[in-house]
């Protein structure tokens, strides 16, 4: 009996923060009281990434040989034209002194042959030579002539070969990559089935993007044009402009979570932003400056009347009376209540809250027990989307005494909501525990009477709570 006994002692000591109206005579009340204020709202959709640039250009050289002249380095701002490296010159200069020879050969040919076919024509008239002479003479003026043509197109590719040896650069931009050093030898891509040899890359570095993979839960609200506030670890407190380039179509899943790459595009004009760097992305999915606006964890459904007029010391049955049931509740169905289960994850990196994602709302004492109303839909009602309008019910505080209203309520941040009908600026609005604590709390003791046989535990003093516990406020 006494191992019984002292096992009692230790469950009761664990759950003693459980049951806030059991044996400590200053327990905290099981509510907050919050004024309706005024504030702004930001709903975003936030992701990470790398910069990359939107353009780089791998530079290969179209001459094969040894590098003997290079004049960049990573990080110099390249001007279209500007000379890169140099290969070395010497068997495209034999090859061009080769194919200037051979043209002016082939031009004296065609001379000689042209004289000939005059000489020939001249005779035919005179009937001094055969027709058929004369046809040869004509033949061999034509293949001097092509001859000549072939020498020029030798001659135009041998000059093309040697500019190639001087590698220029194709476009403006920054050299990012440097691959070769002098004395490298490097192949052509025109020659080696490899592709060649890159000996260099630039990208320009004016617009950057970002490539990010946002959680499917909140694609659905991102579109093309939305703008998105982008910080990096080497500015910390300085955050760039972006906006939403494209969505891609194709899902990507990482470690069983299904995503879509949003391309975000970066005016980075200072070129302070440079690729690989790691970046937060932040979409702006929508803002109200200045809205009345109350914490997220005071929304109540009618499903939670019964539980939160229990806390409050009040008659469930006249609350509903005084509500005189909203047109269209937002009810939190056993479905819904899963699917907030399934998806919590109501925050996104640097603390700011996700659209979309069921919530733990903050702003009061019980925020880290509460779920979101209705389920996953951020913005109450039936849509989900940012800014959708939601009607819900809350609980206040007017001249000492607590009573329930139904309120409109639009965006929200899953920290605060804002609310369009219902409230005024100044009114005072009770945030409750969760309708499924208030049910554990009362197992809890429920469980620890029929433990200790209905007595009590030994030893402790009990105070009588109120049903649902806390002290029972005035009544209307």
């Amino acid at each position: 009996m006494n191992c019984r006994i002292s096992g009692l002692l230790a469950v009761a000591g664990a759950v003693l923060f459980f049951l806030p109206a059991c044996t400590r005579k200053e327990s905290p009340p099981l509510y907050e009281t919050v004024t309706v204020d005024r504030r702004t709202i930001e709903v975003t959709a936030s992701a990470s990434g790398v910069i990359e640039p939107v353009r780089a250009i791998d530079v290969k050289s179209k001459a094969s040989g040894e590098i003997i002249g290079l004049t960049v380095e990573t990080g110099d701002e390249i001007r279209a034209g500007q000379l890169l490296a140099t290969i070395d010159p010497r068997l495209p200069q034999n090859t061009l002194s080769q194919a200037e020879a051979d043209l002016e050969v082939a031009k004296a040919q065609r001379q000689n042959a042209t004289l000939k076919l005059a000489r020939a024509d001249t005779l035919r008239v005179s009937q001094a030579i055969t027709e058929e002479a004369f046809e040869d003479a004509r033949l061999a003026h034509v293949e001097a002539n092509a001859a000549v043509v072939r020498a020029k197109t030798a001659l135009e590719s041998a000059r093309d070969a040697m500019d190639d040896t001087r590698v220029r650069a194709p476009a403006n931009g920054t050299l990012i990559v440097k691959n070769v050093e002098l004395g490298t030898v490097i192949s052509s891509p025109t020659k080696d089935v490899s592709g060649g040899t890159v000996l260099m890359r630039m990208a320009n570095l004016d617009t950057v993007q970002i490539r990010t993979l946002v959680d499917e839960t909140d694609i659905g609200k991102v579109r093309p044009g939305m703008e998105a506030v982008i910080t990096v670890d080497a500015y910390p407190s300085r955050p760039f402009a972006g906006q939403v380039l494209k969505i891609e179509p194709q899902a990507t899943v990482v470690q069983n979570v299904t995503m879509f790459p949003a391309l975000v595009r970066i005016a980075n004009p200072g070129h302070l932003l440079m690729p690989g760097m790691n970046a937060e992305v932040d979409i702006q999915i929508g803002t109200r400056e200045n809205v009345l606006a109350i914490p997220y964890a005071a929304l109540r459904t009618q499903r939670d009347i019964a539980s939160a007029a229990t806390v409050l010391g009040l008659d469930p049955e006249e609350v509903q009376a005084s509500l005189k049931a909203p047109a269209s509740p937002t009810i939190a169905t056993p479905d819904t209540t899963r699917a907030a289960a399934s998806s919590d994850t109501s925050r996104s990196r640097g603390g700011r809250a996700r659209a979309g994602s069921a919530a733990r709302p903050g702003g009061g004492a019980w925020a880290a027990e509460q779920r979101a109303p209705g389920g996953a839909n951020m913005g109450g009602g039936s849509g989900g989307r940012a800014g959708s309008v939601g009607r819900y019910i809350v609980f206040t505080m007017r001249d000492g005494a607590a009573g329930a209203v139904n309120i409109r309520t639009g965006l929200t941040d899953l920290d605060y909501v804002e609310v369009l009908e219902g409230l005024n600026e100044g009114d005072t609005v009770v945030v409750l525990p969760s309708a499924s604590l208030v049910e554990s709390q009362r197992e809890m003791r429920d469980r620890i009477q029929r433990m200790t046989g209905g007595g009590g535990i030994p030893g402790m003093q009990q105070q009588q709570p109120t049903q649902g516990g806390g002290q029972r406020p005035p009544q209307r």
